[in-house]
């Protein structure tokens, strides 16, 4: 660790005076006290483009100060405590110089962002937002302070970066992280559309802010290799995660973000993440997260497409070897056996990641979420049942779903395992999810807005639906894991031939009979197509479709089977007729529930029929 160093500052040090032992150990000396008047280094500077952050400048000035590298050694251990679940250990490490040094300033904001994020509590929803503001003070006071001269020059060419100082154009990354942070808090600290607006422009500042730091990147001369690496390790993460979010929205969404000045390419966006886990910068891990993240959830969730779980299967080798008890890598490795169909495998490591710490329970909520689905595949209903009701009982995201699951895992018991007490259970849970329903920006969230309907079904049909929770299994696309091993599959649809069969068999005819024969059939469809059997599949689907003009809600179930049938065609190398399905659907359906998470999987399917590679300069290659 480096020698410690005084800093004179209104009269309260003086030459020779010790520095105070919790900051004796550190290096201090920089450019001089930030309440000096050195032009480099303001504490009354705006900062840019944000004013919700405009009285946020008001930090005092420190009388002491923490050296680059020093910062960064104590933001790399911070790190490894993190990911090895000492999770007090890395806040008591950051949290003392939040105020005076950039780096442990952004660190103490990530813990804030998370628990907010976890927890949805507006108190911690506030405190991470107040830590943010404050972050951002830090990294102005450090950011390079232009002359009005070289302000309008800025205009018309770029800066010689060479001048900045490496303390200056860090500064510019950890602004850049902690205006991005900033931007997703925003969409959560209140549900109003100006709010949405409000985030949307500081994604935007964030994205310039990221796409400048690549220009540093390139054009400057870096007199230190290891400051260069976790310079780029942010870099990358921060131009690679934005890649890959933008290439996953739909081509309408993607039209009116490059006409704002985004850009997205996926192919880009991991490449880049892959040359960010590959650099021994302290961003190395968060870059290891996004891949994860990316493979073993995005890709399952919004589209047809499958991750690399081999590239997984590597990154968590390593990771677990030198994280063997951290939480995250644990879950991931859960994540990594549930989606090979390893169910058995993947409670194991759900399980181990659920008790290896209990300072976050609310990370535990991910478990649970997890558990829950994979003993649906295993079709022991109660055991899920167990899991969707500690959602119900500990998480605020979103307790309409939480409710709705539930009630939807218990229904699936046979007549005779239901008690009065689980009777009484789901009509309660029934009657009491419309009532959490959430709304953002005057809207409702899509999925809330479902199950809200099927709420009213349920008691519109005698208290009846018609199987939940493998229609909620469907429409989170967990019918891809059933695919990987047959008789995961064969279990699933033996239950909807069952139900098929009962269905029409009936001769007392009611309200929503072709409703619930369509939703039955389109779920014989698709798990048929996972078992590889397109034929039957595309049958069962083409009744489905024969059925719109006879249904009386469920309207999204036929977009839905014109998109299976597109997906089957795309696997036995129809490329025509999957792409005409898939525009039939862009074009003339509309209105119908989950529409946009439809798109999302059109879109995946049809840039890889297409093969479209969007035209895009990549502000990493000079």
């Amino acid at each position: 660790m480096k020698s410690a160093k005084h800093v004179h500052k209104n009269d309260n040090t003086t030459d020779g005076q010790q520095a105070p032992s919790s900051i004796r150990r550190l290096s201090i000396e920089r450019h001089g006290s930030p309440g000096t008047s050195t032009s480099n280094y303001s504490n009354t500077q705006i900062l840019d483009d944000d004013d919700d952050f405009q009285d946020a400048v008001d930090i005092d000035a420190p009388q002491f100060e923490m050296d680059l590298d020093t910062a960064l050694e104590e933001a790399k251990l911070a790190i490894n405590y993190f990911f090895n679940n000492k999770f007090d250990d890395a806040r008591n490490l950051m949290q003392p110089w939040a105020n005076t040094s950039m780096y442990h300033s952004i660190g103490a904001c990530v813990f804030a962002f998370l628990e907010a994020i976890l927890t949805f509590e507006q108190q911690h929803i506030q405190e991470a937002s107040e830590s943010l503001k404050r972050c951002l003070s830090v990294c102005n006071r450090y950011r390079r302070k232009n002359t009005i001269t070289e302000s309008l020059g800025k205009t018309f060419r770029r800066p010689n970066y060479d001048q900045y100082t490496e303390t200056e154009v860090h500064a510019e990354l950890c602004s850049a992280e902690a205006l991005l942070l900033k931007a997703m808090l925003t969409f959560i600290e209140d549900e109003t559309l100006s709010s949405l607006i409000k985030g949307g422009m500081k994604i935007r500042n964030c994205f310039n802010s990221y796409k400048e730091c690549a220009v540093i990147l390139n054009q400057r001369k870096w007199s230190s290799d290891s400051s260069k690496a976790h310079f780029e390790s942010g870099v990358r993460m921060g131009i690679g995660s934005f890649n890959l979010m933008i290439s996953l929205l739909p081509g309408r969404v993607i039209k009116l973000l490059e006409f704002i000045g985004f850009s997205g390419n996926k192919q880009v966006g991991l490449q880049d993440l892959i040359a960010g886990y590959n650099l021994p910068g302290i961003r190395q891990v968060l870059c290891v997260m996004q891949l994860l993240g990316y493979h073993l959830i995005v890709c399952f969730v919004l589209s047809h497409q499958e991750g690399d779980l081999d590239f997984c299967d590597e990154i968590l080798t390593k990771q677990l070897r030198t994280y063997p008890e951290g939480a995250w890598f644990l879950f991931f490795k859960g994540r990594l056996e549930f989606m090979k169909g390893n169910l058995d495998e993947s409670i194991k490591w759900y399980k181990k990641s659920w008790r290896s710490q209990n300072v976050w329970p609310q990370f535990h909520h991910l478990c649970f979420w997890e558990l829950l689905w994979v003993n649906c595949l295993k079709l022991d209903w109660r055991e899920s049942s167990l899991y969707a009701g500690f959602l119900v009982e500990g998480s605020r995201w979103s307790r309409t779903i939480y409710s709705y699951q539930k009630a939807a895992v218990l229904l699936m018991l046979q007549p005779n395992e239901l008690s009065d007490l689980d009777r009484k259970t789901i009509d309660l849970l029934m009657k009491d999810a419309p009532g959490y329903k959430q709304r953002i920006a005057g809207k409702s969230l899509p999925m809330e807005k479902f199950i809200c309907k099927k709420c009213d079904r349920f008691f519109a049909q005698k208290r009846n639906l018609v199987l939940p929770a493998i229609e909620l299994m469907y429409l989170w696309n967990i019918f891809k894991v059933a695919g990987k091993h047959f008789h995961i599959a064969d279990g699933i649809l033996r239950i909807i031939d069952k139900k098929l069969n009962e269905l029409l068999e009936k001769n007392k005819k009611e309200p929503y009979d072709v409703d619930n024969k369509a939703l039955t059939l389109l779920l014989k469809g698709a798990c048929l197509r996972y078992m590889k059997s397109p034929l039957q599949a595309i049958k069962c689907l083409e009744q489905v479709i024969a059925f719109k003009s006879e249904i009386k809600e469920d309207t999204y179930l036929i977009p839905y089977a014109i998109v299976e049938i597109g997906l089957i065609y795309a696997e036995q190398g129809q490329k025509d007729n999957a792409i005409a399905c898939m525009e039939d659907v862009k074009k003339n359906y509309t209105g119908y529930s989950l529409e946009s998470r439809l798109h999302f999987r059109i879109h995946a399917a049809l840039t890889d029929l297409k093969g479209k590679t969007n035209e895009y300069i990549n502000p990493l290659q000079d």
